[in-house]
């Protein structure tokens, strides 16, 4: 495949599904063959304006067209039945997160698609942002020493008036709530960064202004190192423009404290190899960013579509964020309900 153009079909055409259509298809190596969606009038306007195949239900899009690869951006609840299918058809998968809400369907999506060998990849795009790759590597090579404390926030103004619960977002079941739409991007950063917990508790589940779901939520990692940390979420504050990403590391050696767009560390003692002085340093994403080719909403957006291409093209290649990752990160939130369910009520 690697002379060859790779044919990728997209089921679901939403922001995200339209936000990764126009990346791939920047890539020389690709051509988008086809999309699906239940929408008449998106269907139309594609139809009409780019040279795609078009259907309204993506059994009839893997039976007539037979993409070497798919990009699924449907509500979360829907993915576990694509994939299955995707499997049966040995396509390459790239899923947005999270890939489904059940965590022992995301543990076996992911061995069958590890035994078919096929391509398979979570959007949790914080691993393919500059600043926090280099974060990671810090860490990983003991820059501000052993970890002891972190705290992972994510914050926006999605939710801001009351909701009924009308779509997807506000049910649980398909995937909706702030664990599974945000969280879910702070939870999978601390298993990046830091590894995944051995004890989650202390897990808060709040609603501000939705009807079925959480708006807000906290809740505490335990490790069997010593190490602990809090993750705090929430989707209802105003006082952020756009969503926001924050991660903070305290260890034997220094301090972190990033989000998307940059970091400051304190050095308990100067690093020649890093250039940082004793005391505070800061670095910004275009300090550490490397130049994408096509560019929509940052760097590590057109990063993971690209890496999912070379993947498929690099057989044996390492996924950055693969269905195991994504179960992961699935079992910690199933962990956070579970708490909440037990202990969360005073």
């Amino acid at each position: 495949m690697a002379n060859s153009k790779i044919n990728i079909g997209i089921i679901g055409a939403g922001r995200m599904g339209i936000t990764h259509y126009s990346i791939i298809n920047s890539h020389p190596d690709i051509t988008v063959s086809s999309v699906a969606d239940p929408s008449g009038l998106i269907l139309s306007m594609m139809k009409k304006y780019l040279s795609v195949r078009t259907y309204k239900d993506y059994h009839e899009l893997l039976k007539v067209d037979h993409p070497d690869a798919l990009l699924v951006c449907t509500p979360p609840n829907l993915h576990y039945d694509i994939l299955k299918k995707a499997a049966e058809n040995n396509i390459h998968v790239f899923v947005e997160k999270p890939y489904t809400t059940d965590c022992q369907q995301s543990h076996e999506l992911s061995r069958i698609f590890a035994s078919k060998r096929l391509v398979n990849q979570v959007g949790y795009v914080n691993r393919f942002n500059d600043v926090f790759s280099e974060v990671r590597r810090l860490v990983a090579e003991s820059v501000i020493g052993d970890i002891i404390r972190f705290k992972s926030e994510m914050h926006s103004c999605t939710v801001v008036k009351p909701d009924e619960g009308e779509g997807w977002r506000g049910s649980r079941e398909s995937g909706g709530g702030a664990v599974y739409e945000m969280a879910s991007h702070a939870i999978d950063l601390v298993n990046y960064i830091v590894g995944k917990p051995d004890k989650i508790m202390g897990s808060s589940l709040n609603s501000i202004h939705s009807k079925n779901v959480e708006d807000a939520v906290s809740s505490t990692f335990l490790y069997r190192n010593g190490c602990s940390g809090t993750i705090y979420i929430n989707w209802s504050d105003e006082s952020y423009r756009k969503p926001t990403n924050k991660i903070e590391l305290f260890g034997s050696k220094g301090k972190i404290l990033a989000d998307q767009h940059s970091y400051k560390i304190f050095c308990n003692e100067a690093n020649q190899q890093y250039d940082f002085r004793q005391g505070w340093n800061t670095r910004f994403i275009t300090d550490v960013f490397k130049n994408v080719p096509f560019y929509v909403r940052g760097n590590e957006f057109t990063n993971q579509l690209y890496h999912f291409v070379d993947c498929i093209q690099n057989p044996g290649l390492n996924n950055i964020c693969s269905f195991s990752d994504g179960a992961d990160a699935q079992d910690v939130m199933d962990r956070i309900f579970n708490d909440f369910a037990i202990n969360g009520k005073a």
